[in-house]
């Protein structure tokens, strides 16, 4: 998967940004006509310079609404679906081309530009080309270093644990995406379901379940050295959660504290990681 294939970034088809874009884009449009001149306008008309700055005002603000109509459409089309870099890259292009043709038909139908439509374009689209590309660029490498110090920020946030979330499990998916958190203590059980984990924990007294897209072995990796054990292959258990170790026959099963009388099979080949575990409980509740 190529850059441009991947989404949109999200910061730059929020309302509030959308909003920020189309102000500066309008801000720095005026400081351009008015400063480099472009289209030809100091020429437009005998005036002085304070109603040249009226008059190029209204033209330009009047070829911003190409954008703010373009940036209406791009919000609700990206809260409907995501949007590939490439697409908002195909967008931007369209509108510096809507508002070259824009200033194009105004120079010469408006302005009666004696030059051919096509050369008139090119100039137009030049120009359109400065004045909505530099704050473009601008925006979205300031939009872009906020979203990072603000997700460091979220990140040293983290990193200091308060008491009540020391003991929070995080359950991550198989793409390294926090998705779930429980404590350790309603913790029961995890089940193998192919590419899918269920995670059960109590809820007020209740059995509940969470499906994670990931698989059992992933997560074992995780809960070493903690007391949340292999037990099956199908199966790990919050040993702490194990109320009667249970021998049948030729089989070894889990019985958990739970009013629901869940029991979970203990395979062979996770039989003695069981019992060093149930020794090492026995032992601790003893001292």
């Amino acid at each position: 998967m190529t850059d441009l294939q991947n989404p949109t970034p999200k910061y730059l088809t929020e309302k509030g940004n959308i909003v920020r874009l189309i102000i500066l884009t309008a801000a720095f449009a005026l400081v351009f006509i008015n400063i480099y001149a472009p289209f030809g306008s100091e020429t437009w008309f005998e005036v002085t310079e304070w109603e040249f700055l009226a008059y190029s005002s209204l033209v330009i603000l009047t070829g911003v609404l190409v954008v703010v109509v373009s940036r209406i459409i791009m919000y609700k089309v990206a809260k409907r679906k995501t949007m590939p870099i490439w697409n908002y890259l195909v967008w931007v292009l369209a509108e510096v081309f809507f508002m070259a043709l824009f200033y194009t038909l105004f120079e010469k139908f408006f302005l009666h530009d004696k030059r051919f439509v096509l050369d008139l374009f090119k100039i137009s689209a030049k120009n359109t080309a400065l004045v909505l590309l530099l704050p473009y660029s601008v925006l979205w490498l300031y939009f872009s270093w906020r979203e990072k110090k603000l997700q460091l920020m979220k990140l040293t946030d983290s990193a200091l644990p308060t008491e009540s979330a020391k003991n929070m499990i995080p359950f991550y998916d198989e793409k390294g995406e926090l998705r779930f958190s429980v404590k350790m203590e309603n913790l029961l059980y995890l089940e193998s379901a192919d590419n899918y984990v269920n995670i059960y924990y109590t809820d007020k007294d209740k059995t509940a379940r969470f499906t994670l897209r990931n698989t059992i072995k992933r997560l074992e990796e995780s809960f070493k050295g903690t007391e949340v054990i292999r037990c099956h292959r199908s199966y790990m258990v919050n040993f702490d959660k194990v109320k009667i170790l249970r021998k049948d026959k030729d089989e070894l099963n889990l019985e958990l504290d739970v009013p629901s009388a869940i029991a979970l099979p203990v395979s062979k080949t996770y039989v003695q990681n069981v019992m060093e575990t149930f020794t090492r409980f026995s032992l601790s509740k003893r001292i």
